[in-house]
């Protein structure tokens, strides 16, 4: 028998979650360009995404699956619009704004309240990271070069999703799409 504290060498360590909102497919194949063409290639190891929430304990899988699937059955795909660029300091994001897909991440915050990480536990800027961790002169260089050829425009969020945490790399646990009816 072994002792409690005894780690299982074979066992894969448990993986904190991610729970992200997913794009249209044509903005999201846009995101994934800017991505592959601005993102350090040794980094660039997720699809684009819209971070919602960074690191739920991995104990809790089960119960946010259950409460993702639920949110997307009830809810109608959240309207959102794509506004300009956003300044990450050594970065540059797309700049999304959508108070309803915020409704959607604070009913799922509140589930789990009391198990958020500090940075969870606030509001986030809704955006989509499409260059990270670069020299301050070269964000501000493609926040320039972008900042003139991005227009605004409104679009809906297809689905929820949950991911796994393993070492820098996502691993899929469950993706919703929202179907729910728009209110009238």
């Amino acid at each position: 028998m072994r002792a409690l504290d005894e780690v299982d060498e074979a066992q894969p360590a448990a993986a904190a979650l991610v729970v992200t909102a997913e794009l249209p497919q044509p903005l999201q194949a846009r995101a994934e360009g800017l991505r592959r063409a601005h993102y350090p290639a040794t980094r660039n190891r997720v699809p684009a995404h819209v971070t919602l929430l960074r690191a739920l304990p991995p104990r809790v899988e089960h119960e946010a699956r259950g409460l993702l699937a639920a949110l997307a059955a009830e809810l109608p795909p959240p309207p959102a619009r794509l506004t300009g660029i956003m300044d990450l300091g050594t970065g540059t994001a797309l700049a999304i704004e959508s108070p309803a897909l915020l409704d959607c991440r604070e009913m799922i915050a509140a589930r789990f309240h009391g198990m958020l990480t500090l940075q969870d536990e606030a509001a986030p800027r809704l955006h989509v990271t499409v260059q990270n961790k670069v020299a301050r002169a070269e964000a501000k260089a493609l926040q320039a070069m972008l900042g003139g050829d991005l227009q605004a425009e409104r679009f809906t969020f297809a689905a929820l999703a949950l991911h796994r945490y393993r070492a820098g790399l996502w691993e899929p646990a469950g993706r919703w799409p929202f179907r729910g009816r728009a209110r009238r």
